[in-house]
Order: C-alpha cells, then sequence, then structure tokens
C-alpha cells in the first residue's frame, strides 16, 4: 500500500509535469523519484504517460492524484491541530509588492515572529506579474500582489485597496482647479513599470484621449519614484497612502485632476495544495495586518 511519502512524491510529479522539478521539491534524488513512482505504477498500474520533457497523467493517475491530495491535506489539518504554533518550523517564501513595503509589511514580519518564532521569512520585493509566474512554478508560497489573479489553481485573499492620485512637487505645477489630462500631460510623468496596472490605465487613457505625452518615466523601484517626484523630475502615478510624510512635509501635493485612476487591489494570493496550512494562516494574518493598518490610516486621516 501507498506510503504517505511516495504519495507526496507522487504529487509534485503530477503537479510540475517532472521528475526532476519534484525531485527538486521533495529533497531526494530524481532516481530516488523514479523509483517511488515505479512502485506505485506496480500496484495501481500506469500512472503517467511519458513524453519526451515532461510527463502527463493517465486516467488512472488522476483518480490516485485526487485521493493524495486529500491525504495530504488531511495529513496538514492534523499536524495543524495538534502542533503549537509556537513549535512550527520552516522557511514562508513571501513575494511583495513594493507598495506594500512602504505601508506595512514590517508589522506583518512582526506579526509572523510573534506567532511562529520558528519560521523564517525570505523576501521577495517584486512586481505583480512576476510574482504570479513565481506562484505558479512554485518559486514563492504567498504573494502580497495586485490581483485578484483569476487563475483556478490560486487562491486569492482580498487584503485591501488603495487609491491612486497624480502627486508632484509644488515647485513643478499648481493648481486650484481640477486640471485636464491635456494640462497634466505635458509634464513628464512618472508611474510603475509598463506591465503594470497603472501604467496600462495611463497608456489607455492616452491612446483614448489621442494625447502625446511629454515623458513617461517607469521604475520598479517605488522609492526611486518618489524621489524623482520630490526633485520635480515629473507629476508621479501612485497612491497617497506611500507619501503620507512627504504629503504632510509640503515636499509633495496631490494635483487636482479631472480624470481619476483606478484603485489598486492587493490580495495574498498562494496555490491552492493540501500541504499549505502554514501559508493559508501567513494569509490569515496579513489580511488582520491590512486591515489593522487600515483602519489606523482612515483614523489618521479624520
Amino acid at each position: 500500500m501507498a506510503d504517505f511519502r511516495s504519495l507526496e512524491i507522487f504529487y509534485w510529479v503530477a503537479t510540475f509535469s517532472s521528475f526532476r522539478r519534484a525531485s527538486e521539491q521533495v529533497n531526494t534524488t530524481q532516481p530516488a523519484v523514479s523509483q517511488r513512482i515505479a512502485a506505485l505504477e506496480h500496484e495501481y498500474g500506469t500512472l503517467f504517460e511519458r513524453r519526451t520533457r515532461d510527463v502527463v497523467l493517465t486516467g488512472r493517475g488522476r483518480a490516485l492524484l485526487g485521493f493524495a491530495e486529500r491525504f495530504l491535506a488531511l495529513r496538514a489539518e492534523m499536524e495543524a491541530a495538534l502542533s503549537e504554533p509556537g513549535r512550527m518550523t520552516g522557511t514562508l517564501r513571501l513575494g511583495v509588492s513594493e507598495t506594500i513595503v512602504q505601508m506595512w509589511l514590517m508589522r506583518f514580519v512582526e506579526r509572523m515572529r510573534a506567532v511562529y518564532p520558528a519560521v523564517s521569512v525570505d523576501i521577495t520585493v517584486d512586481i505583480s506579474p512576476n510574482m504570479q509566474a513565481a506562484l505558479l512554478g512554485n518559486d514563492l508560497d504567498l504573494a502580497f500582489l495586485v490581483g485578484p489573479i483569476t487563475l483556478p489553481n490560486l487562491v486569492n485573499r482580498p487584503l485591501f485597496s488603495t487609491t491612486v492620485a497624480w502627486i508632484a512637487a509644488p515647485q513643478l505645477i499648481t493648481a486650484e482647479a481640477p486640471l485636464s489630462l491635456g494640462a497634466l500631460l505635458r509634464h513628464p510623468l512618472i508611474t510603475y513599470p509598463k506591465n503594470t496596472s497603472p501604467y496600462v490605465e495611463l497608456r489607455d487613457l492616452v491612446l483614448r484621449a489621442n494625447l502625446l505625452p511629454s515623458q513617461i518615466h517607469t521604475s520598479a523601484s517605488l522609492a526611486t519614484i518618489v524621489k524623482m517626484g520630490v526633485e520635480g523630475l515629473g507629476i508621479c502615478l501612485i497612491p497617497p497612502d506611500v507619501v503620507r510624510r512627504e504629503l504632510a512635509s509640503g515636499d509633495l501635493v496631490i494635483l487636482p485632476a479631472e480624470q481619476s485612476l483606478s484603485d489598486i487591489v492587493f490580495t495574498a494570493t498562494y496555490a491552492n495544495r493540501p500541504d499549505h496550512h502554514l501559508v493559508t494562516e501567513a494569509a490569515r494574518l496579513a489580511q488582520e495586518v491590512a486591515q489593522a493598518w487600515t483602519d489606523g490610516a482612515g483614523a489618521a486621516d479624520r
């Protein structure tokens, strides 16, 4: 009869369609993976159709995958119910949008340390499209990104939304009445990279209005965008929440504008896998931290 280890290895081979990637995931050799799969196939019949570059589940393989997922999920549930959070060990591979780094990431890390003191958090700061690819490739366990990601094997938990505004140094442009899109586009614009939602929305606005912007500068570094804005190099399209200090000091101002921009919605997104109890709990903690931060930010505005 199949044991948990064999079912776990089978699950990862099925997930990646690869013996090699499964061996890396479970930290064993490829021959050891092949041996486990051969033993399962001896007992249950052919589970994979071998191809040149990958493997594909057969009908029997798909049936076994359903049972393997249930076994692994039950084991994770048992371990979660019987283990104390403070004794849980391991590493959470976390991807984060820099917008969240500037807001409440440090509070989340503190909360993780308090609840799971023996769990390390390995943080990667990146743009959302790259983090989505990393989740699908199992290079990240959890990502705080612009979502939701509408793929069947990804779970999205809502975190918060934040407005995006036209923000500039007061010496660059002053206005009391709302500025038209044409007036805004006479100045260089500074925003997120080209494959992000703020840039795509800006591009579509420009195309629909049939206007030619002065320049559009992009950067994956939010700190760089803010610095360029403070130096008067252009109008930033970013959330006011990330420049509260600069707005309070007068280094930056929110420009009145006729054209509003869509809010950015962030989610805690992770792959729907049976053994991800730590990941789901980390996502739940992130929701609590984001809500507390949102409530505190709202109180500060009143």
